[in-house]
């Protein structure tokens, strides 16, 4: 690891000729990528080698070949550049249709795979460059108050690790903006012919085999919360750590988890799954955007926050046109 000295006489332009590198794996190539002289990339790759103390690369008769230790930094490199590139970036002006900046959105997986659709539509027409990357949020092991329960978003959205966070809860503190994107409520996810879809008791369905979602391998949920409220217990017969392979499970088994409304709607059909009214309600909340006050100054930052409005409206179509929606009154 670089220690404080190193790093000050360090020059990131030799991380750049390092991407470039292992990229192009051929100095000419590099150098005309660069817009260098060959002898320079040389030069740098000299510098480069002292730095880190190792070959990097070893000429052969197919081109630049990286060693181990330079295929191990390939990785935290492009990190490194990408975070940089995105910080300077936000010194110029922002215009969509041509940025080249990486925004990250985090979000439960469930929540993701509504919002993303639509999402990225938009990207596609106006902002076919701008890259966004996707982090799962997850709420505190056996926290069951909301606001504290999301409260590692909160941290990452001031460390700027994600840009926007979408979070299902409304105790959101007053340093953050926070817009709600829809209402949700639970549904049953039950592979097609279901012995469930022609008799739904309460107590059948109890007596079935349950999956729930869980990235840590917990089974206990609130709907075992919302169930012993009415003196009932079920068997949590499997857990799984995303939504969507929970879907590919119930597919192809007789088992039942209760998932987000919207995320059946949009994604069942594909695995042969239905959707089911629960015999008793599992409750409802709102999807909220979050982003800190200060991180919307940055344009590009309130502009994705923005571009979050158009998946609203999608999200809310397909809502509609699930069969059996209960309307609140």
């Amino acid at each position: 690891m670089l220690n404080e000295i190193d790093l000050s006489r360090a020059d990131l332009n030799l991380l750049v000729l390092f991407e470039a590198v292992i990229e192009e794996r051929h100095v000419g190539r590099t150098a005309a990528r660069l817009h260098l002289t060959a002898s320079a990339v040389s030069h740098g790759l000299g510098r480069l080698r002292r730095l880190l103390n190792d070959p990097l690369f070893l000429r052969t008769p197919k081109g630049m070949v990286p060693t181990a230790r330079a295929a191990e930094l390939a990785g935290p490199v492009a990190e490194v550049l990408a975070r940089a590139r995105s910080i300077i970036s936000t010194a110029e002006p922002f215009d969509a249709a041509v940025s080249m900046r990486r925004f990250g959105i985090g979000a439960p997986d469930a929540a993701s795979a509504v919002l993303l659709p639509p999402l990225l539509t938009e990207l596609r027409q106006r902002a076919p460059r701008v890259e966004i990357s996707v982090r799962q949020l997850l709420p505190a092991p056996g926290e069951m108050v909301p606001g504290r329960a999301w409260r590692s978003a909160f941290a990452e959205l001031e460390a700027r690790v994600v840009d926007v966070a979408i979070i299902p809860a409304d105790d959101i503190p007053a340093r953050f903006i926070k817009r709600t994107l829809y209402e949700e409520d639970f549904v049953l996810a039950v592979r097609a012919g279901h012995p469930l879809a022609h008799k739904l008791t309460l107590a059948r369905y109890c007596e079935m085999q349950h999956l729930v979602v869980s990235l840590t391998g917990d089974p206990y949920g609130f709907v075992d919360r919302i169930l012993g409220e009415h003196g009932q217990t079920r068997r949590v017969a499997l857990t799984v750590p995303n939504s969507m392979f929970a879907l590919a499970v119930v597919s192809d088994s007789d088992m039942v988890t209760a998932l987000p409304r919207r995320f059946v709607a949009l994604h069942a059909a594909r695995f042969g799954v239905v959707g089911l009214e629960a015999p008793l309600s599992l409750g409802s909340f709102r999807l909220n955007a979050v982003a800190p006050e200060v991180a919307l100054m940055d344009a590009g930052v309130a502009w994705l926050f923005d571009m979050l409005r158009p998946a609203e409206r999608v999200s809310n179509q397909s809502h509609k046109r699930i069969p059996g929606r209960k309307r609140r009154h």
